[in-house]
């Protein structure tokens, strides 16, 4: 695989990624309060290559999802990239995902009516980036995925590995510091499922960009440089 481009900024220096204190996350179900996260500490630098693990149900989703700002915990501390997600306001929340995450999932989750250019660049586009320049940005990213002669096509007239790639330079358009992915090699083969893991990690290493991955595979152990197993909410010890 080539160098990244350019176009991928590096992270501002110096910046704890994550810092979260007696994270909990609660959800009411009928008249029962289930904890999917429970009192969790944690402390991540810039740069590190996280992976999570644990069974289905141990709160890896919902601690990405805390991450991300999709979800908002019930109580506790949490700090991502500088952003304090205690008590965002819902444009805050929206304006930090746009700008300082990007995610990554299992479903690709691309727009079947979009191109696979046109999908890289709509996140930039709604964070009010120049057409032009988000365009342009778009392209290097995907010649340099190996997509270059796949820009016009949709989603469907691609294959699983290549809809991936198509979600990664689509979590890269904005520059996040950090890059979140939810099981990102659950639907392909083999050989994609390696071709995306030593994407991820060459962009963790290259660009100290910190990645975060809730994974059953083995795949990412190579490259973690801290490995979270996850049980019943908790950190397992």
């Amino acid at each position: 695989m080539s160098a990244p481009p350019a176009a991928i900024a590096p992270p501002d220096a110096g910046r704890l990624s994550i810092r979260a204190r007696h994270l909990t996350r609660i959800y009411t179900v009928g008249s029962v309060q289930v904890s999917a996260i429970d009192g969790i500490n944690l402390s991540v630098t810039r740069g590190q290559f996280v992976v999570l693990k644990g069974d289905s149900g141990s709160g890896k989703s919902t601690l990405l999802s805390l991450l991300a700002g999709l979800d908002r915990l019930t109580t506790g501390e949490l700090t991502v990239a500088g952003r304090n997600l205690n008590q965002g306001s819902e444009a805050e929340l929206t304006d930090f995902r746009r700008h300082t995450v990007g995610m990554v999932f299992q479903a690709f989750n691309l727009l079947p009516t979009l191109t696979v250019l046109e999908n890289v660049c709509l996140p930039g586009l709604l964070a009010g980036r120049g057409y032009h320049t988000v365009r342009a940005k778009a392209r290097e990213l995907l010649e340099w995925l190996g997509l270059g002669d796949r820009l016009g096509h949709q989603p469907s007239q691609l294959s699983g590995g290549e809809m991936q790639r198509t979600a990664i330079a689509r979590a890269l358009i904005n520059d996040p510091a950090i890059v979140l992915a939810d099981e990102p090699t659950g639907n392909l083969d083999s050989r994609n499922a390696r071709t995306v893991m030593a994407l991820l990690a060459d962009l963790n290493r290259r660009f100290e960009r910190t990645v975060v991955i809730a994974t059953h595979s083995d795949l990412a152990d190579a490259y973690a440089t801290m490995v979270l197993r996850l049980q019943d909410g908790r950190v397992a010890t």
